[in-house]
């Protein structure tokens, strides 16, 4: 099974707008936390910021390599930025050595309320569920504040995701649990939280294809593509990323031929008329 991410909380207050900074606020109440995964080149502040405008409750930044940023300011200056409003935040971390990681958390504890550090991705996972809630609860006794679990193993791509072993974990734990793997509807979200007990469920493909999951739509609505103009615009978001996640947001709602016009454009402007006479955006 796929045990990663661990968390750890850095101990802030709230930011100047009333967010919390512990992510662990979430944890404990009646709802589940509905979470945005680490994505590679995806999960960055323009995305974060827009997800949260559609009931997502915590986001995580992609991953990044401890050794390099703290050595970097070049990659810390690429590699992380945040803002007031981009809270609670967990910044993910791959790091092999403890005084790296600790050197890396020290940095960004001024700017985010826990750090991740990415125990699967890519590692050889136990195949044995024992084994994994044995790593689970080595990591519970050694102080993470809670763990998420992705519900395959590394070959299983496509494949079912485990939810039994994700519930074999949170049995045997006492910290939080969070649930991840082909979460798609908010619907979905509450079902696999009721299956699994999870405190929480982390969506990554789903939120790409429709930020406003959480929010109960089940298709991306034309007020969300607004707001992620709105938004990468303001954010000076490359154009490539800012393409990109219009391909995800429209997959669902776009006919094979618009699709084909669509995803050849090579311009913002030229994204932008398109959507405006297509769409009326």
């Amino acid at each position: 099974m796929n045990y990663s991410p661990v968390p750890m909380y850095l101990p802030q207050g709230d930011d100047r707008n009333g967010l919390p900074r512990n992510p662990l606020d979430l944890f404990g109440t009646n709802k589940v936390v509905k979470i945005c995964a680490p994505m590679v080149r995806y999960s960055k502040l323009a995305f974060r910021t827009l997800v949260r405008k559609y009931d997502c409750d915590l986001c995580y930044t992609p991953m990044i390599v401890a050794a390099d940023f703290v050595k970097s300011a070049k990659a810390r200056d690429s590699e992380f930025t945040t803002n007031q409003g981009d809270h609670p935040l967990v910044v993910q971390f791959a790091a092999k050595e403890a005084k790296v990681l600790a050197d890396a958390a020290h940095l960004l504890s001024p700017f985010a309320g826990g750090i991740d550090l990415n125990c699967g991705c890519p590692q050889r996972i136990h195949a044995d569920i024992t084994k994994t809630v044995d790593l689970c609860q080595k990591a519970e006794a050694a102080g993470v504040s809670w763990i998420s679990v992705h519900g395959r193993f590394p070959e299983e791509r496509h494949q079912p995701v485990h939810y039994d072993g994700i519930k074999v974990i949170k049995d045997s734990l006492s910290i939080p649990v969070v649930a991840n793997g082909d979460i798609k509807s908010l619907k979905e979200a509450e079902n696999i939280h009721h299956i699994t007990g999870a405190d929480g469920v982390m969506a990554a493909r789903g939120l790409l294809a429709n930020p406003a999951m959480f929010a109960g739509y089940e298709e991306t609505p034309l007020t969300c593509i607004e707001d992620w103009i709105d938004i990468a615009l303001e954010h000076g978001t490359p154009f490539t990323c800012f393409h990109h996640h219009l391909m995800y947001m429209m997959e669902r709602i776009t006919s094979k031929q618009e699709k084909r016009v669509f995803n050849v454009l090579s311009s913002t402007s030229a994204v932008l008329d398109y959507l405006k006479s297509t769409y009326g955006v």
